[in-house]
Parts: C-alpha cells; structure tokens; sequence
C-alpha cells in the first residue's frame, strides 16, 4: 500500500510545487498535514522559492480531512488525536505567509482538501472539479477555516446551503461564484498556477487573503437575516441534528466578531460536536456503508464481475416499473414483461412517469430521460429473453406463481443468466426450488419507490454462486444502490429484524394506548412517520400478507392483531384509497381520521388484552421501548443465525431500508 507523502519540488523558475500524495483521494491524514507543515517551513527558509503551488497527486486535489482519525477519537474520547491544522497551519503558515500560494485543483477538493484550498492566495481549478463542505453530514462542521473562509468568497446564502446541504459544486459554477479564478484544462493546470503564482509576487495577480474579505457578506443586519431566515429551516427539517445550528452560530461569530474570531469559535464547536452522539452515529454509517462492499468468499477471491447490458423485468406493477426505472436511467437495456397490454401499458406509462419525475426534481436532463426511455421495450411472452444477462422476477408475493415462472425462464434464458426475484418476504429456497440451476438463484429485493430508496438487499442462498453476487451486486452499485449481502429467510435482514415494529405498535393499540400518540412518538424519535402512518402507506393487503408470512415463521412470537383486518372490511386500505388511520387529501398533510376510533375500540374488544378491560398508562419513552427494544432482541437473533455478514450490514439496512434515523445508533 503506498504510504501518505508530501513532496516538494522547486523549478527554475522558483516556484516550489508542494505535492500531496495518499491514494485514492489523498485524504488528509496526519502524516500529510506533518508533511504540509514541514515543505511550507523548507519553502520559507528557502532563498530560491519565491512562490508555492499546492497540488495533490494522481488527478485529486484532496478528498478531505482522514475520517479514521474520528474512528480513534470515539474510542479514546481523547481530542488530542486531532491535528491543530486550522490556525498552525492554514493561517500561520498558508494564508499569513511571506511568499504567496495557489491551490492547482483537480479532480475534487473536499472538505478539509476544499479548506486549504480556500486558505491559499488564489485557487486554479481543471474542468468538472467537484468543490464543497460536506462535514455536517458527518454530524461535525468544517473544521480547518471553512465556516469563515467560503462566505467570503462565494457568498453567505450559497456558503450556508452548500454547508448545511452538504452540496458541492463544480469548478464551472466555483469559478462564477469567485471560489476559483480560473478554470484551465487539466495539462495548463500547474503551468497556469505557476505563473498565476509569480503574478502575484510581481503583483499581476491580486494577493487576497479570503480570510479578511468582507465584500461578499454584506452589512452585518443583512447577513443576519440570512443565518435568521437559515436557523428557522434548520429547526424544521433537521430539527434533532445539532451541527447545522452550531454552523451558524459558528458563521455569525466570524461575521460579528472577524474571521478570526470565528476560526476559534469553529475549532472550540467542532471539537464538542466531534464527541457528539450524533457525529458517532454518523460516521459509524459512513464506514458501516463502505464495509457492506466486502464480503468473505465472494469479494476476496479473484473473481471478476460479468457485464450486465440488458436486463428483463417480470411484472411493470409497483415494483417492477420502480426497478426498471432504475436500471434504464443508468443505461441498462430493460425487456419489461407482462400478460396482457393493459398491465403492459400501465407498466410502461408508470415508468414515463418516475422519468418524468426524475426530470422535475433536477436529477435527470430532458436528453438523458429520452436515451433511458429509448432503453425500454415492453413484450408480453419470453421470446426476447434468450439474451438477456439477468431476469428479475417482480410479482406479487404467491410461492406457487413464483415457482411457474422460473421454471418457465430457466428453460428460455442462456446458462449464464442470473435469476433474481424480488420477493420481500418468501425464502428463496422454495422460489428456486423446482429448478435444477440453483446456483443462479439471488433474491434482488429492492425497497420501494425501487428508482429513489438507495439499499438493496442481495440475498443469497447456500446454493448462489459468489459469481451470481459479485454480479448482483455490481449491479446494485452501477444503478446507486448500496447492495447489502444477506442470507435468505423469512423476511431477510431488512423485514425480518423490523417485524416486530408494527407488532409492538399494534400490541401497544390493543393495550388501549393512543394509536395517533404512538405515531408522534416515533415521529419525534427521528423515524420519518410512525408505523400506523407506515402502514397506511403500504396498504393493508400488504400487512395482511406478511403478517401472515411472520405468523408462520415465527410461531409463538407474533401477536396478531384484529385491527388491519376491520379496517379491510370497512372499506379502508390506507393511502391507496385515501382511506386509513389518517385523511389524505391532495395538498394537505395527512390528518387522523376520527372516524377510525371506533374500529380501534372494536379492535381491543376482540384482542381483549387490557389488563381488567382498562387501556394502560404509559410514558412517551415506554412507548419508545416497547416498540424498539424487540427490534434490538430480533437484531441479535439475525446477527446469531448469520443472515448479514456483520453487524454494522444490520445498521446500514436499517438507515436505508428503514429510515431509521442515523443519529440515533448507539456504538
């Protein structure tokens, strides 16, 4: 593995070009931030360096500062692992220099990496650099300057949103901003830095220290307004994640009090928020999420992955249209079948739909939306699937169908065909269980809407080839899933670990607890609803269906409650029908629905487990517990019988198949 380096060489025309180097992105570990220190000190001393042009090796500036450094801090709670960097550093030794800098940017400059950029005297960018702060996704702020520096640069409204969302930019829109002064081909690069470098020096160029500028903030009662206006959004969409009011308060102090002034407030905030609960929990997901592409067996063997050009998808339903939509926006042929024109149609237009969709929301140019839709061919029999790499198989959830199916594709597809389902609940070892090419058999189950939900669980059976799922997940990862291997069982990781979640909900119900007090409880805890909410959006037959597939499993563990069931027979099926615990109305939130109460009571009637016939009194957190404790329970019993590989999977399944608030995992 090649080690982390920093070099130093100094041209003829005495410009020294201070190199980091730390394959893949030159990560700022602390042998580089030793290594800047020491080649600024040598380049200061030094009579033939006039100038310093800050790059970093391979066609990357630098990815950020070097986040194992905060796996190290949470296990010793020492803050002394941290490296002073903001003000030895970037201020002392970069920004207040004798001898000017310029940042030669390439390839991504990112947090920490965009901050000693933002430190040096001008910044020289090659086309299609990517430029941000992304810290507060990591439940920290930017560490080294960045709070103070790129408000005076770019401005304090696009500052803020590029901090708080985590946003960055091109080298394109930097260079509009005033955050890069020159956008020049990636072979200009250093010969365009270097003489900008000694322009300076011959004051061609401006010397601009971006710490003192405060051009682009404003007057001091408009600037806050901004952080005003930014602080009420931050309380409503992010309100149980500390580190975007602390950025604020963090950018007003530099405002109010100089840049300075802020710079130390900065290093004092982000040295609380780096021991935060939150921060733990965040940067627990982000390695938690890198491990998942490491599998014994299957990633350690040698194995190459096959291509997967053309794709068929069984069933345009809810399911099926959402995966076809994923594979054809990143240029995957799709073959979509179906039994009739009718549901052939809806597929098709159900997929025009999420492209369409795609297209409003900015994810998707007109021009790529055409190609992906250019991608899609709808048929209603096998015959165009004699080419096809892989077949997935999304239907509804009925074992005997299922088993017709690939039965009927085994014989049609090439050998070397991967057959996947997307079942949510079934064990894949009853789907394939009719067929002789067991070996080919994955479960590929996607979380719905298919083309937006980011996991993807890749199930195994201890008959899949590990070349079926370095296939499957190759895929997984080329359409921006995050494929999760898991073995399969009732439910796989995802379903399995969080049935007993609308269990202790419904149990909690039929106790006499209030079903909309249960919903605001999760809700607050940081779930993106509550389970009855959940459920209304599912539909009933859906909960019906895998109550049923959980009750047979798990007997003796399940409580079954009458409630979903009356609420089918009074003619409600949530969402879908506008219909369920709550009122949908198009443009208004969901309301509950009072007319629901005296199902609820008829409900506790026939479950008839109050204790004495009389509803229990419980606190918020007991509610909190009785639904999430069995979670934990059902947790260990996965990790205990080898469904995920290990236990961080479990997390990251439940944060992007569950929603399950990041902030909140205990580690």
């Amino acid at each position: 593995m090649s080690k982390a380096e920093v070099t130093m060489e100094v041209g003829n025309d005495g410009v020294a070009v201070i190199t980091m180097s730390n394959p893949p992105v030159n990560a700022l570990a602390l042998a580089i931030i030793a290594g800047l220190k020491e080649k600024y000190a040598e380049a200061m001393r030094r009579n033939d360096v006039k100038a310093i042009v800050v790059t970093g090796k391979g066609g990357r500036f630098s990815g950020g500062f070097d986040i194992n450094v905060f796996q190290k801090v949470h296990k010793t709670a020492d803050l002394s692992h941290l490296p002073d960097a903001s003000i030895d550093l970037l201020v002392n030794t970069v920004e207040d220099a004798k001898k000017p800098s310029v940042a030669a940017v390439e390839g991504l400059a990112l947090g920490g990496g965009l901050e000693v950029a933002l430190a040096c005297h001008a910044r020289i960018a090659a086309p299609k650099t990517q430029l941000g702060l992304p810290e507060l996704s990591l439940g920290v702020i930017p560490g080294f300057g960045g709070t103070q520096r790129l408000p005076r640069l770019v401005g304090l409204s696009k500052a803020v949103e590029m901090m708080r969302l985590s946003k960055s930019i091109s080298s394109e829109e930097g260079y509009k901003l005033g955050l890069v002064d020159a956008v020049v081909s990636s072979e200009e690069l250093l010969k365009v830095s270097r003489r900008w470098a000694l322009d300076i020096v011959n004051k061609r160029k401006p010397w601009v220290r971006s710490l003192h500028q405060t051009d682009k903030l404003g007057s001091v009662s408009e600037a806050l307004e901004i952080l005003k206006i930014s602080r009420q959004q931050a309380k409503k969409t992010v309100p149980h994640l500390p580190q975007h009011q602390a950025c604020l308060d963090v950018i007003e102090e530099g405002i109010v009090h100089g840049g300075y002034s802020g710079l130390l407030k900065e290093t004092k905030v982000f040295n609380e928020l780096v021991l935060s609960d939150t921060a733990k929990g965040l940067i627990h997901v982000f390695f938690a999420q890198r491990a998942t592409s490491k599998v014994p067996n299957v990633t350690d063997i040698g194995l190459k992955p096959r291509n997967v050009k053309k794709v068929a998808v069984i069933g345009g339903g809810l399911m099926g249209s959402g995966i076809a939509t994923a594979l054809i926006i990143s240029n995957i042929y799709v073959v979509l079948k179906e039994v009739n024109s009718e549901y052939l149609l809806k597929g098709i237009k159900t997929i025009e739909a999420n492209v369409r969709g795609l297209v409003t929301k900015g994810k998707l140019t007109q021009d790529k939306a055409r190609k992906a839709l250019s991608m899609l061919k709808g048929v209603l029999d096998y015959s165009e699937f004699k080419d096809v790499d892989m077949v997935i198989e999304a239907v509804i959830e009925n074992i005997p169908l299922k088993q017709k199916i690939f039965s009927e594709i085994e014989k049609i597809c090439s050998p070397h065909c991967i057959l996947a389902t997307n079942t949510s609940t079934i064990d894949l070892n009853l789907v394939g269980e009719k067929i002789s090419s067991q070996d080919r058999i994955i479960g590929a189950h996607f979380f719905s809407p298919a083309h937006v939900m980011p996991l993807l669980e890749v199930v195994r059976t201890e008959k899949t080839s590990a070349q079926v799922i370095l296939d499957l997940m190759t895929v997984g990862k080329a359409i921006k899933k995050i494929p999760v291997v898991v073995r399969s069982c009732t439910g796989f990781a995802v379903n399995r670990t969080f049935f007993p979640y609308a269990q202790g909900a419904h149990f909690l119900v039929n106790l006499g607890v209030d079903l909309f007090r249960i919903d605001r409880v999760i809700s607050n805890f940081g779930l993106p609803m509550g389970p009855f909410q959940l459920q209304d959006l599912s539909g009933y037959g859906v909960a019906e269906a895998v109550g049923k597939e959980f009750a047979t499993a798990f007997q003796g563990r399940t409580f079954e409650s009458p409630l979903v069931n009356l609420l089918l027979k009074n003619g409600r099926n949530g969402k879908q029908n506008g219909r369920g615990y709550y009122i949908y109305e198009k443009g208004s939130k969901p309301r509950p629905d009072p007319s629901v109460l005296p199902i609820i009571e008829e409900s506790r009637r026939l479950a008839n487990i109050m204790p004495g016939g009389k509803p229990i009194s419980v606190t918020n957190q007991e509610i909190l517990e009785m639904i999430l404790f069995p979670i934990v329970n059902e947790a260990c019993r996965v990790l205990d019988e080898g469904v995920v590989v290990r236990a961080s999977d479990l997390d990251i399944t439940s944060v992007l198949g569950m929603s399950f608030p990041s902030y909140r995992l205990v580690v």
